[in-house]
């Protein structure tokens, strides 16, 4: 999953991202309202952080325009300003969180993943799949009793299809979600990940969760065959 950060003060900034980045995400910065809207118009987001004290145009004017443009990803608002007013100027604005400063990283990723998770229609943290339980808090992916070792990117494909129940995902997009900007992308390797995705969630064939639309992506099938 992909997430923006708009945040001036640089040290903030690396330290969301580091927390970010060590929950498995995806992060682009930037520094600056205006060069903010452009990413959020641009960039194929989950999910924005957007600080209110922002040079070249205020946190609540890039909400604001981003809602007007019919974005509609989750947009956590950060902010130094306990006052409740502006808290619901944010909300007011489009935002769907707030997060006060100083925080606890452990609060900002859990709110970051509500948020993914309720904008994709998931109440709850654990998702079942027929036999396969996948935990979005911890990161894990269980058949019956047993977890299933993936590695990050393995699990990140399985994450954003989960997030897209039904849909018809394409390795380009795939690829959009799952890395940076300025990383180096191969559409195959996204064919890589799945296949290897498909071996360890489904070894025997049997449930079929991960569907193959030839020549146009894949699809996550919502009620896989039990075992």
């Amino acid at each position: 999953m992909r997430v923006l950060v708009v945040e001036d003060d640089r040290a903030l900034q690396t330290t969301l991202a580091e927390i970010l980045r060590g929950a498995g995400y995806a992060v682009d910065v930037s520094g600056d309202g205006v060069e903010g809207l452009f990413f959020g118009q641009e960039y194929p987001l989950d999910l924005a952080i957007i600080d209110l004290g922002l040079p070249g145009m205020p946190g609540l004017e890039l909400i604001r325009r981003l809602r007007a443009q019919e974005r509609q990803f989750p947009i956590l608002v950060l902010t130094a300003r306990a006052d409740w007013q502006d808290k619901v100027a944010g909300l007011e604005a489009g935002a769907d969180d707030y997060l006060t400063k100083p925080f606890h990283p452990e609060e900002l990723k859990a709110r970051v993943g509500a948020l993914l998770r309720r904008s994709a229609g998931h109440a709850q943290p654990t998702i079942e799949l027929g036999p396969l339980k996948i935990d979005l808090t911890s990161q894990r992916v269980y058949h019956g009793e047993r977890e299933i070792d993936l590695t990050t990117y393995e699990y990140k494909v399985f994450e954003y299809l989960l997030m897209h129940p039904g849909e018809v995902v394409t390795k380009t997009v795939l690829s959009e979600h799952i890395y940076e900007e300025d990383a180096d992308r191969d559409s195959n390797v996204i064919e890589v990940f799945v296949g290897r995705l498909r071996r360890k969630i489904d070894p025997e064939g049997l449930l079929n969760p991960i569907e193959t639309l030839r020549g146009r992506g894949y699809r996550l099938n919502r009620k896989p065959r039990s075992t």
